[in-house]
Order: structure tokens, then C-alpha cells, then sequence
């Protein structure tokens, strides 16, 4: 027996009705597969939905995920863990509609587009590096720094190392003509939009040319793309000095490839070029110019060096003052406890010169503070003594885990049994327990397959499991990987493999 349940869109003049299962969950999110068309606008019967809110739990109406965003996961799963939105789906249903713990903006969005795609409309995963959180809609992010390079929470905004939506293709009859095409729509609980914790559907095109008078939160994307940045360094006397800097929001917006894995560069569907159409070219210092460059690898559990790279674009000396600070990161801009400090008080630049000065990050700093996130934010303050101007420089850094190697033995063919050899190499100078890899390929695999370690990994030890399965679809599948333990969480991996079909 079915009923209609009428499931609320972005419209000040209809919802949209779709059918859905007697029991308590909404049955447009019953299924988890679906055929997606690309190519051609989808002209649906009302005002054009937003990915449905009911993909976060935050307005109370039986959402399916849970955000959290503080490196406290005991009660649920790590957002770091996912490897598929299947299972969150299945989860929701069967523990009887209750919200998935936890998610954040990349399983948020996963899931919104996985749904999306099972009601027919064709929608894609959209990643924004340097992403801006705007609260007051000024589109000016102010960010605060005393004399040693620690943050000052004096405002609600922040920049995230990244965020991720969802793009989906629509016909926008309510919208003047033009703006057909993809609209961003984004399922992370960051602020209420006509009373709901949702986004969108914002035409990416409206985005692009700034035309901000529109409805669908156009502002808000908006500002995530383009928001200006100002550093202000608060001096011990309580003074503010307004800074130069190297961080520019809206860097290398990203999408999956169609039929491949490699990155699609998409910022030109969002922004002009800087110092192009209606945006301007931010100014940066003319005299001293400082950046952070990276080693060779910085890889977990080893030590590395980070370098402020100061370039004094002058016909005089310079005398400054040099501070380097690192600390552990989250990816939505929070910071932890410090793992490396340099404080130079004299730092003299020739003029026309280039002067590089390491700080050297080591892992027994920052290995108990390490987010799942795996970032290290590194901040230089250059303050020059003659004129008191501060340049300021920001990177956030990653720190690469190991490896997980996928062999495949055997001639993958469709309904014939696969061995799959797993393993990864603990880098670490303790031993790893509580250790598993779970498993997960569509058409492959017949859903998640968890493979526990009985005994702890010991440092620079391998772990290695054997996963048998039956492929049940021939052509192109991919098999993903997840490894945790205690010390190392949310080890993702993948292999590509071709299955052929069975023989007739």
C-alpha cells in the first residue's frame, strides 16, 4: 500500500508530490540507484526543487545525516569513514528514520546527489577550495591575528579549506530566460534560508555575472567564490593593522570527469578570471612579497620543513621581523594546539632578493593533535620596522597517509569468483590497533564487506587482508577501500577493474 507525500521545495508556489512508502521514511528516497541522462535540461512540473533538506537532520523532519564537526565520533561514524551513500541510506531506513551519525559538507553532498540522481535529475558532487563562510553578507571575510600568528575568533565568518555541494541540470521556468542549465544546490547545515537549513538551486550562471538581486541564496554562493579576505594583525596596544595576504577564495572549483577520475576544472563557470568582468584584481604589496612552500612530502609520521619565502621587490634594504607559526586544522578553518613556532627579529632582505627560511614541523608535535582532517595550517606574519606594514601568508598543508595497495588475482570475469589483495603499511613509530578495512564495489562486491586485523600492525609492519567476492556486472567497476584504526582513520583507496562478461 503507497500513500503521497508531499515533499516541500524551494517555491513560493507549490510542492512538488512525490510517492512514497506507507512506512515512516519519505519512499523517493526508498531507492538508491538510478539511470542519470546528461546532456538535456530537465523541465520538471513545479518550481524547480532544492536537493530535498531532508538530507540533513537540522530542521527536525527526519533527516537522514547528522553534521558534526568536532573530532568527537564515539556515538556514530567519522565523516572520514564513508565509503558510499548506499549504506547511509540503509542505515536511515532500517534504524527507522532516525539520522545517520555523522556527516559532513562532502557526505552531505554525496548523499544529496545520490538522491537527486535516483528522482531522475542529473546532478554532480562540486568541490570549492579557499571556500567562504559569509555570515553577514558583506562579502568580506575578516580574519584576526595577534603578533604570533594565533587566530582570534572576533567573527562568525571563516574560510574552509574546502566545501562541497552538489550542481544539478534544470530547466528554471520561474527564472528569466538564461538560466537554464546547472544550479547549486548545497544539503550542509551552514545557515537558514527561509526558515530551513538548505541553499539553492542557485543558476551557476546568475553566480558568474554577481546578479545578487535574485532569490535560491545566489549572495550566499556567491560570497563562498569571491568574498574578499582581510587579515587584521591586533597589536599588543590593542591596534589593528590591516594587512596584505596570498589568499584568494574560490580556487580551483572542482568536479569529477565524466567516464574518468581525473579533476574538472569548473571555476570559469563561476567567476571571471580575476582582474576580468565584474570582479577586480585584489592588490597585494608591490615592495615585499612573503609565500609558504612545502617541502618533498609531508607524509604522516615523518617530520618535515615548510619555508616563508619572502621576495623584497625593492631598490632599498629591508629590515623585518619574521614570524612562523604551525598548528593542527580542521578543513572548515577551526585550529588546534601549536606544533611549530620561528620568531625572527631581525631579517635582513637585499634589495631585488629572495631569502627562503624553514621551519621544521616534527611529527612527535603534531601526530596527537592530527585532525582526520590531516591539515597543518601555516602562518607568517612579515612586519616591516621602517613603515610597521604586515604581510601575512597562509597555507594549509596536508599530510599524506599511506598508501593502500589493491592486487586483483585472478581473470576477473562476471560470475566467476575474485580475490582481492589488500594492504597498507603502517608509517608510524607505534603500533596500530583495532585495525579493519572495509570494502565496497558496485556490482561487485554485493554491498560492504568488513575484513578485521586479530592482532595490532606494528610500526613499519604491513597489513594485508584477502577479500573474495563474485562479480555480478561485467564492464568498468571500481572497488574502494577504507582502513581504520586507533591511529590512522579514514585511509581511503580505490582500483578500476574491468569485468568481462560472462561467456554465452
Amino acid at each position: 500500500m503507497h500513500a503521497s507525500a508531499c515533499i516541500p521545495v524551494r517555491s513560493c508556489t507549490a510542492t512538488a508530490c512525490i510517492p512514497a512508502s506507507s512506512c515512516t521514511a519519505p519512499g523517493w528516497l526508498m531507492s538508491v540507484t538510478a539511470r542519470v541522462s546528461w546532456g538535456k535540461a530537465l523541465s520538471l512540473p513545479h518550481q524547480p526543487p532544492l536537493v530535498v533538506p531532508q538530507v540533513n537532520c537540522n530542521d527536525e523532519d527526519r533527516g537522514v545525516l547528522a553534521g558534526r564537526w568536532d573530532n568527537h565520533y564515539e556515538d556514530g561514524m567519522s565523516p572520514m569513514a564513508w565509503i558510499g551513500s548506499v549504506d547511509i541510506l540503509k542505515r536511515w531506513k532500517d534504524f527507522g528514520c532516525q539520522p545517520v551519525k555523522y556527516g559532513q559538507c562532502w557526505v552531505f553532498a554525496a548523499v544529496a546527489c545520490t538522491v537527486l540522481r535516483c528522482l531522475g535529475i542529473p546532478s554532480r558532487v562540486v568541490t570549492n577550495y579557499n571556500s567562504a563562510h559569509d555570515t553577514n553578507g558583506n562579502l568580506v571575510i575578516d580574519r584576526y591575528l595577534n603578533e604570533t600568528g594565533e587566530q582570534e575568533q572576533r567573527s562568525k565568518d571563516m574560510i574552509w579549506n574546502f566545501h562541497c555541494w552538489v550542481e544539478s541540470w534544470m530547466a528554471r521556468p520561474d527564472l528569466a530566460a538564461g538560466y537554464d542549465g546547472w544550479q547549486a544546490l548545497d544539503p550542509t547545515p551552514q545557515e537558514k534560508s527561509e526558515g530551513v537549513f538548505c541553499c539553492g538551486p542557485a543558476p551557476v550562471k546568475a553566480i558568474k555575472e554577481g546578479d545578487l538581486q535574485l532569490k535560491y541564496d545566489i549572495p550566499f554562493v556567491f560570497a563562498e567564490v569571491n568574498a574578499d579576505v582581510v587579515y587584521w594583525v591586533v597589536q599588543r596596544d590593542g591596534s589593528q593593522r590591516k594587512s596584505t595576504h596570498s589568499s584568494v577564495v574560490g580556487k580551483n572549483i572542482s568536479t569529477k570527469s565524466v567516464g574518468k577520475d581525473s579533476r574538472e576544472d569548473i571555476t570559469h563557470t563561476y567567476k571571471y578570471p580575476e582582474g576580468t568582468g565584474r570582479h577586480s584584481l585584489r592588490q597585494e604589496d608591490e615592495g615585499l612579497h612573503l609565500k609558504i612552500k612545502l617541502s618533498e612530502g609531508a607524509n604522516n609520521g615523518c617530520d618535515f620543513d615548510v619555508f616563508a619565502v619572502i621576495n623584497n621587490n625593492t631598490d632599498v634594504e629591508r629590515v623585518c621581523r619574521l614570524m612562523l607559526c604551525a598548528r593542527t586544522a580542521s578543513y572548515n578553518g577551526t585550529v588546534g594546539p601549536q606544533c611549530g613556532m620561528k620568531d625572527l627579529l631581525n631579517v635582513t632582505l637585499a634589495p631585488r632578493a629572495e631569502n627562503s627560511v624553514p621551519l621544521r614541523i616534527l611529527y612527535e608535535k603534531y601526530g596527537e593533535s592530527l585532525t582526520q582532517d590531516n591539515l597543518i595550517k601555516v602562518v607568517a606574519l612579515l612586519t616591516e620596522y621602517q613603515t610597521g606594514d604586515v604581510v601575512v601568508a597562509i597555507r594549509d598543508v596536508y599530510i599524506q597517509n599511506p598508501e593502500v595497495k589493491i592486487r586483483i588475482l585472478g581473470e576477473p570475469m562476471q560470475n566467476r569468483k575474485l580475490v582481492a589483495e589488500i594492504s597498507l603499511v603502517n608509517p608510524l613509530a607505534a603500533p596500530l590497533n583495532n585495525c579493519m578495512f572495509v570494502v565496497e564495489g558496485a556490482g561487485l562486491t554485493n554491498g560492504q564487506q568488513t575484513k578485521e586485523l586479530e592482532e595490532p600492525v606494528e610500526p613499519h609492519a604491513e597489513a594485508k587482508v584477502r577479500l573474495d567476492f563474485v562479480p555480478r556486472q561485467s564492464g568498468l567497476r571500481k572497488l574502494v577501500v577504507d582502513f581504520e584504526s586507533d591511529k590512522l582513520t579514514g585511509v581511503k583507496g580505490h582500483r578500476n577493474v574491468i569485468i568481462a562478461p560472462q561467456p554465452k
